[in-house]
């Protein structure tokens, strides 16, 4: 079967790094780590585990599909390229796991499989990461940034859009959807990952991003993301826009117009609860998601800004 390389991609990632380096040894035949800038000892411990290293021109704004790119070319013939990030730790088994279904399927152009996270109840920004991750198997619209990739595939599209900050696995994902290849995750533990993520002002900045990517990748495909924009804007702008002019109506008018979030807060509960997630865990996560569309409005309204001011996409980082 064809042989299987890994891009590791990071920036300050610290120890980190060291668990994503150490969980690849001697499960590829190279491995690229391409470095965004690190000022700590990234580099230096990357070359330690024998990786070949990129280091990205500082004068051109970093983003991960402009690293996944450099880390792309930097390799010798290769066929299928497994893409980690630098926050993550591969889990035995899962590059050959992948490689076999890729080898029985070859309309399959990428698969991807299950991702949890290291400290999942360290905060409640964690938890809710972890279900994020959580996904049927099967075949996919798009999946994260954790990958295993053909090579032919990954080339046929041109790799990854550098210019899109956030969201740009799926917008990688819809364009090899478009160029006719079938996209899986597959029922098998792939990557441990560690978000980090232990205040309300990382999780409202991820947020945010999260937002931007709802518009770029939507500007750039109108049909992926519509459901989620026009959930933001009917929640996050429209509505309280109505709910402000109705205390021109009356003062008793917008008490009941925001009923409107109570009834999305059950509704997001029940299917949290209706999803597996435990009932205490469902409620707070709720919160989170009824209340997310505000910074995510903040991150549509970014892009936005940005692409009629001509301004570069520069990284939302939450970390």
């Amino acid at each position: 079967m064809n042989p299987v390389d890994v891009v590791l991609i990071g920036r300050n990632e610290g120890a980190r790094l060291v668990a994503a380096l150490a969980s690849v040894q001697g499960q590829a035949r190279q491995v690229v780590y391409v470095d965004s800038g690190s000022t700590d000892d990234s580099i230096a411990e990357a070359r330690k585990f024998g990786a070949k290293v990129v280091e990205l021109d500082m004068s051109t704004p970093f983003t991960a599909a402009r690293a996944r790119n450099a880390g792309f070319d930097a390799l010798d013939d290769p066929q299928l390229v497994m893409f980690i990030d630098g926050d993550c730790t591969l889990v035995d088994g899962f590059i050959e796991a992948g490689r076999v279904h890729l080898a029985d399927y070859p309309k399959t152009g990428m698969v991807t499989g299950w991702r949890s996270e290291i400290h999942r109840d360290a905060s409640l920004y964690n938890q809710l990461c972890d279900w994020e991750w959580h996904r049927p198997a099967g075949v996919i619209d798009a999946c994260g940034g954790d990958m295993l990739v053909r090579a032919e595939a990954w080339a046929g599209v041109n790799g990854m859009n550098p210019t899109v900050i956030a969201a740009e696995d799926d917008e990688f994902c819809t364009r090899l959807r478009k160029a006719g290849w079938v996209l899986e995750r597959i029922p098998v533990d792939m990557t441990r990952h560690d978000a980090n993520m232990l205040t309300f002002g990382s999780w409202w900045k991820r947020a945010v991003r999260t937002g931007h990517g709802f518009a770029q990748v939507g500007f750039l495909h109108p049909e992926y993301f519509s459901k989620e924009r026009k959930r933001v804007l009917v929640y996050g702008l429209v509505l309280p826009l109505i709910i402000i002019l109705s205390t021109l109506i009356a003062w008793w008018l917008p008490f009941l117009l925001v009923t409107v979030y109570e009834l999305n807060y059950l509704r997001t509960a029940q299917g949290l609860i209706r999803d597996g997630l435990p009932s205490q865990e469902a409620w707070r996560h709720a919160g989170l998601l009824t209340i997310s569309k505000f910074p995510n409005l903040i991150g549509m309204a970014k892009f936005h800004l940005r692409r009629m001011r001509g301004d570069e996409m520069r990284l939302i980082e939450y970390k």
